[in-house]
């Protein structure tokens, strides 16, 4: 139970703040976001826990611990709209490099905010419209049905300049031949992102790209190999060589 006369701190704040919007964090992903060590963000997420802000679990023998928010860590965020994560066994992995792609995008990619799906859920539910999702069609009664991306790329300049956002997909299991071109064909005709980002496992590159070439989805869709992304300088980024369809 939060402790009144224990005060969240600033950076606490923030800490538990990213981990609401994301759902789920590592120590991994926080020494990434923080440029901080290992160590470091092990102990900032285990002070938090001894809080009861957050609660970690290890799901998968050999892989890092992942922390949500608990329901008084909601309420100390400040953040609405959102509920407690929940993570299952097969969905560990996934949620583990999501949460180190957020991280490392948010350093190639200093003048983008990056969204994660959970705080686009809510968006989208509160403007009764998709932002950054893609529209596979409707359902019987008329509502839409999206495929919501992993993460978004914001371009922080995004109202000013009339700047679409970057949908991102982390792919790391090969998805059913005509569900994988449903969503192509999806994201090649959003009109409300400036193109898809996959990074994608190695056993994913072939499906993808046929996909990509069956839905003629080239010019919206690119993808890079998981391994590619780095937290170098800007000549290190995705976007370099055109790769990936974003106005940086």
């Amino acid at each position: 139970m939060v402790q009144s006369s224990n005060p969240t701190s600033p950076e606490q704040l923030a800490l538990l703040r990213w981990t609401v919007r994301l759902g789920v964090v590592t120590a991994d992903a926080l020494a990434v976001h923080r440029k901080s060590t290992l160590a470091s963000a092990r102990a900032r997420l285990q002070a938090a826990e001894s809080r009861g802000l957050l609660c970690s679990q290890r799901l998968l023998a050999g892989r890092p611990a992942l922390y949500t928010a608990t329901r008084p860590g909601l309420r100390v965020s400040g953040l609405h709209g959102f509920e407690p994560c929940r993570v299952s066994v097969a969905g560990a992995p996934h949620a583990i490099e999501c949460a180190r792609v957020a991280a490392a995008l948010e350093h190639a990619y200093p003048d983008h905010y990056v969204m994660g799906e959970r705080e686009l859920r809510r968006d989208e539910r509160e403007a009764a419209t998709p932002l950054a999702s893609a529209l596979l069609g409707r359902g019987p009664d008329g509502t839409p049905l999206v495929h919501r991306p992993d993460l978004v790329l914001w371009p922080q300049d995004a109202l000013e300049h009339l700047r679409l956002p970057v949908a991102v997909e982390v792919e790391l299991t090969i998805k059913a031949p005509r569900r994988l071109l449903e969503i192509c064909r999806a994201w090649a005709r959003s009109r409300c992102v400036a193109g898809a980002l996959y990074l994608v496992a190695p056993d994913v590159e072939r499906p993808l790209a046929r996909a990509i070439a069956q839905t003629q989805a080239a010019g919206r869709i690119a993808a890079v190999p998981i391994a590619a992304l780095t937290c170098g300088d800007r000549d290190e980024r995705l976007v370099a060589d055109g790769t990936v369809p974003v106005d940086a």
